[in-house]
């Protein structure tokens, strides 16, 4: 690529990418990279900058993680995070102990404050919150280092040589926790490194859709559809670059939510590609009949999914490429350096021999999540595509609870319909990062119409979260609850109560099963 690049070297923190989303965030391109990584290969990436990681290590230990003193000689700008300050300290000749004092060690939210005349800070206030995370000291700051940014406890939290462009905080200004944390990675990128910002989605696509045609040349390219978000990108980006070359294969299991499998169809019908769309409702409800055990409803639908897939595969034949919609989280979280080999076999194991092709193509494998949604509207996907929410690959198959029958697919979907309607009327769908409905296995007794009923539960759940690895139940209004309840009781035969889950994850988990 012919963008500005800036290297995230990773010494182990769990907040890698974080600050490469950030760094993104600026208009600026970046890449994560293990520590590990041979020096010639990083300088060959010809880095405006370079950012170090955090890492739950000490450094003053022989096994911690290091970097050979040489990138310090490149006159590349270089930011150290945390662990990467002390690192950076380490290295060129100050002195990181582990603190003797309590009051040294800072975990959590902490007032710090800065000296606003330093590149890093400037134009941010001159006091502020940040996210401490250290149990080591550096007691002795390297020549040539100035202190610019201390706490009531630690006179050293952040350090910068600023005619060599080296900048050391102790905090992670890559988190939300931290104050104007995100205005001094972008002062870092555009006071320091010089970034001209120019990473858009809007570019990404035409170099990208370039490569693709370069790389495929006259060959045919397969995909597996599933309607995500990922794989209708990956579809869209294809389409643009190879047209008839491509076969998309979406198989309808029947466990969508309404509408679901015509939206998909229609979304592609401005394209000129092969779209095979796969009725497969009725195998898919056969194969799950009387079966009420998650675990086993996931694995009766992934492999009914791959038998349907090898039986379109065949029809297809020979294809010299497999599509995925592979993502950089993928990528970063499979471990960098084997990254690509590994997903690979992950994301097509189980595919039949004979789906002959020589390469995988990944092309969102450099985007994070934020990124592949705004490259879905440069290439003209529906917003409801685009913002579509995590959706389990098992459908509404794992929202019923107990056996399925379309007879319960059909009323779920329906609720679930409305729910979503009435969140997206009041505006509520801006606040929360997933919602959906549940039918349970649960029947109570109810009076309609003064008749005496006995019908399903319908269980709402509705979430916010920043990487549904933890997330709260959304305080939705009681208005917009109380409407939602009276639509689904009074439109959709079969449910006669409503119930709303306020548990948060932790203990329970954001599916039901």
């Amino acid at each position: 690529m012919s963008h500005q690049t800036v290297i995230v070297l990773d010494f182990g923190g769990q907040y890698n990418q974080l600050i490469a989303r950030r760094v993104r965030e600026c208009r600026v391109y970046c890449e994560v990279k293990p520590y590990t990584t041979p020096l010639r290969e990083l300088r060959a990436m010809n880095p405006i900058g370079i950012i170090f990681t955090g890492g739950p290590n000490s450094v003053y230990l022989d096994t911690s993680p290091h970097v050979d003193p040489e990138i310090f000689t490149w006159g590349v700008p270089i930011l150290g995070i945390c662990y990467g300050c002390q690192l950076m300290a380490h290295a060129l000749g100050g002195q990181v102990t582990e603190a003797q004092d309590d009051s040294a060690r800072e975990y959590g939210k902490t007032v710090t404050y800065y000296d606003t005349s330093c590149k890093l800070f400037q134009g941010l206030p001159e006091e502020g919150v940040s996210w401490m995370s250290h149990g080591d000291y550096m007691a002795r700051v390297p020549e040539g280092f100035s202190l610019v940014a201390r706490s009531d406890a630690c006179p050293n939290v952040a350090i910068a040589d600023e005619v060599r462009g080296f900048y050391g905080v102790q905090y992670h200004p890559e988190v939300n926790h931290t104050e104007h944390g995100t205005d001094m990675i972008r002062n870092f990128l555009y006071h320091v490194c010089g970034a001209e910002g120019d990473w858009t989605m809007e570019d990404y696509k035409r170099t990208a859709v370039e490569a693709i045609r370069a790389q495929v040349g006259n060959g045919r390219v397969l995909l597996a559809l599933s309607g995500g978000v990922d794989s209708s990108v990956v579809a869209a980006l294809l389409a643009e670059a190879v047209g008839r070359q491509l076969t998309c294969v979406f198989v309808d299991h029947g466990l969508m939510r309404l509408n679901e499998g015509d939206e998909v169809e229609s979304a592609f019908s401005r394209w000129d590609v092969n779209f095979v769309r796969v009725d497969a409702e009725s195998r898919f409800l056969l194969k799950l009949a009387g079966e009420a055990e998650p675990e086993r409803k996931r694995k009766i639908i992934g492999e009914e999914f791959i038998r349907v897939f090898e039986e379109e595969a065949r029809k297809v034949g020979s294809v010299e490429f497999l599509a995925q919609g592979t993502i950089y989280p993928d990528v970063i979280e499979s471990g960098a350096g084997d990254a690509a080999v590994i997903k690979s076999h992950h994301n097509v194991g189980g595919l039949p021999d004979y789906v002959d092709f020589k390469e995988i193509l990944e092309p969102l494998r450099l985007l994070f999540k934020d990124e592949v949604r705004q490259l879905g509207r440069e290439l003209g996907l529906p917003e409801y595509l685009v913002s579509r929410q995590p959706f389990p690959g098992p459908g509404l198959a794992i929202r019923i609870i107990g056996d399925i029958t379309k007879e319960k697919a059909d009323t779920l979907r329906e609720a679930d319909f409305i729910f979503r309607e009435e969140i997206a009327k009041a505006g509520e769908d801006q606040n929360l990062n997933q919602y959906f409905a549940v039918l349970t296995n649960t029947r109570s007794v109810g009076v309609m119409g003064d008749g005496r009923t006995y019908d399903y539960t319908l269980a709402l759940r509705a979430v916010t979260t920043s990487d549904f690895m933890t997330a709260d139940w959304a305080r939705i209004p009681y208005e917009v609850l109380d409407k939602i309840s009276t639509r689904i009781v009074n439109e959709v035969r079969g449910i006669n109560r409503i119930v709303y889950d306020i548990t948060s994850k932790p203990p329970a988990t954001i599916e039901w099963e």
